[in-house]
């Protein structure tokens, strides 16, 4: 792939991968190239953590590549498009959040003039993106749950209840000295700033924990098929999606698979959302 999306003003490849930069009022916001290809949705039935609406584990297909925001969108980026900043934790380079399913909505509307065709992924391209070829419940392993708030494969790359007060930096924080078997005790605690934490094999940092992430889509009742569902989109109820757990999510709720929904009024301290943009038709393979 060698063509430049039309709204970048950099492009690149490094060792993740192709990678693309677009500003906003001197914000600058990275994107990554997600291939098309098949993956295995949700979860096995022995997988430490799992709930039954992860199952049954079944092949998917996605037929086109997009562009994924490399962390959740910004409040930096958030302020530069809106004009305002909702957030209960107060900081450029931390993640928005207190948005509705709706607010993003009117967020990406707002950005589409500069960026065409933006939209939130579907829950499907969610877990493609965030397993970024991997199998197991995180991207960096599979998951040991020692404790409520403690698996130890995930203090390297995501914030979550077992570490998110760690060194927690803001004057307001949540209290959080109570919360249960912490894998590091802390007192108080927040949303973090994005790309602390290691990214995947595709570049993408915070998949995991930070802020509960948005998705386009609602329910959609998985099914055992030997044959891939391509380009699948929930469709049940009024529900929307959200993804990938958060600073104040027990370990369990931070993998791969597991799944949550809101309502699309909903509004929350931990509740964020990043973004896609489609490729260009050249810029796709010829065969998935």
């Amino acid at each position: 792939m060698s063509v430049t999306p039309a709204w970048a003003h950099a492009s690149g490849h490094d060792t993740h991968g192709r990678w693309a930069r677009f500003r906003v009022e001197g914000i600058e916001t990275c994107m990554r190239w997600i291939p098309p290809g098949a993956f295995v949705m949700g979860s096995p039935a022995d997988e430490p953590g799992r709930l039954e609406r992860e199952g049954p584990a079944h092949p998917v297909a996605l037929s086109r590549g997009f562009w994924m925001a490399q962390t959740p969108c910004t409040q930096a980026l958030w302020r530069a498009v809106m004009g305002d900043n909702p957030s209960r934790y107060p900081s450029p380079e931390r993640p928005v959040e207190n948005v509705s399913w709706h607010d993003a909505q009117a967020f990406l509307s707002a950005l589409a003039p500069r960026l065409p065709g933006l939209a939130l992924p579907t829950e499907a391209q969610w877990e493609y993106a965030c397993r970024a070829g991997s199998t197991t419940a995180t991207h960096a392993g599979p998951v040991e749950l020692r404790g409520l708030c403690d698996a130890p494969v995930l203090d390297a790359i995501a914030w979550y209840a077992g570490n998110s007060g760690v060194g927690f930096d803001l004057d307001e924080g949540y209290d959080s000295s109570e919360w249960p078997q912490m894998q590091h005790p802390h007192t108080r605690a927040g949303t973090r700033v994005v790309g602390l934490k290691r990214p995947n094999a595709w570049g993408l940092h915070d998949m995991l924990g930070n802020v509960w992430e948005w998705c386009a889509d609602g329910r959609r009742r998985y099914t055992v098929d030997e044959q891939p569902v391509f380009d699948p989109i929930g469709t049940r109820g009024i529900k929307r999606c959200s993804r990938g757990g958060c600073w104040h999510a027990a370990a369990r709720y931070c993998r791969a698979a597991f799944r949550y929904w809101h309502h699309p009024d909903n509004r929350s301290h931990y509740l964020g959302f990043r973004f896609i943009a489609p490729a260009l038709a050249a810029q796709q393979p010829k065969a998935c």
